[in-house]
């Protein structure tokens, strides 16, 4: 994934970068069309078929992980009336970093006046010994709708697998016609093992998920939801327009039987194949 080579008795590791900028415009009988795509370095995005006039991008990283000093970023923007759902090929995997430099996943969306956006990478698994810092910046206009998915888990269990030493920082900032609505921070360093295992914190719990809606259906969906939800999750609305959810589960594989149900419901039945792969 980084190769590397020496000079004397210094190693220096070639680190991964990956730009990705997708947008995407409204067609002739409500179908909706790329305006433009600009992949460079290990992020690539494919379009499989469109469903009733959605553009799909799966992201793919080449590089086939993250690890310290790799830098990645992506920007989707949907224009007025388009309708655009981006996830990701598989699990992104953040590696063990050979020193205090974290790797960097920036991403910024913007939803234009009556667009529709959904954000549903899959999970991003962290590994002992990595380092991460990720922001995600997303801006809707008045009348658009956005749904984000961000899965995190905490180690491979099946492995046996104990993150003792792990550094993450992740924010979520989420704005209404540049009006600050939703912020959301975590970061967490050393044994985040230990940390999870605080009845306040996770209780144990290695993997979880936050899901925003933004939307002026918001409302009328939250029962729904909470028919949904484990006994480890909950589900309020900050605004009638928007619907928040949080969910701790035991592992990764209890994580996604919980969120299936979830987003299908809230995506009205047009969660990415990916997903249900």
């Amino acid at each position: 994934m980084t190769a590397h080579h020496s000079i004397g008795s210094d190693v220096i590791f070639q680190r991964a970068r990956g730009t990705l900028n997708i947008s995407a415009v409204s067609a002739a009988g409500d179908q909706s069309r790329l305006k433009d795509l600009r992949q460079q370095g290990s992020y690539r995005a494919i379009f499989p078929r469109p469903i009733k006039g959605t553009i799909e991008a799966v992201i793919i990283n080449t590089a086939g992980g993250i690890t310290g000093g790799d830098k990645f970023a992506t920007k989707v923007t949907a224009y007025d009336h388009a309708k655009v759902s981006v996830t990701t090929q598989a699990a992104e995997r953040i590696y063990r970093a050979p020193n205090a430099t974290a790797g960097s996943m920036q991403t910024r969306l913007e939803v234009k006046p009556n667009a529709q956006l959904y954000w549903l990478p899959q999970e991003t698994i962290l590994f002992e010994g990595s380092r991460l810092r990720r922001r995600l910046e997303v801006d809707v206009a008045q009348g658009a709708k956005f749904l984000m998915v961000e899965p995190l888990v905490f180690g491979r269990e099946a492995s046996g697998e104990s993150l003792q030493s792990c550094s993450l920082d992740d924010s979520v900032c989420i704005t209404c016609d540049g009006k600050p609505v939703y912020v959301d921070r975590i970061k967490l360093n050393g044994d985040i093992a230990a940390t999870l295992k605080r009845p306040a914190v996770a209780n144990g719990a290695r993997a979880m998920a936050s899901i925003v809606l933004v939307d002026p259906t918001a409302k009328a969906l939250l029962d729904g939801v909470r028919a949904l939800l484990p006994s480890s999750g909950g589900a309020s609305l900050l605004a009638d327009n928007i619907l928040v959810i949080r969910l701790l589960c035991s592992d990764s594989f209890a994580l996604r039987t919980a969120l299936l149900p979830i987003l299908t419901h809230l995506t009205h039945n047009a969660v990415p194949k990916n997903w249900r792969l």
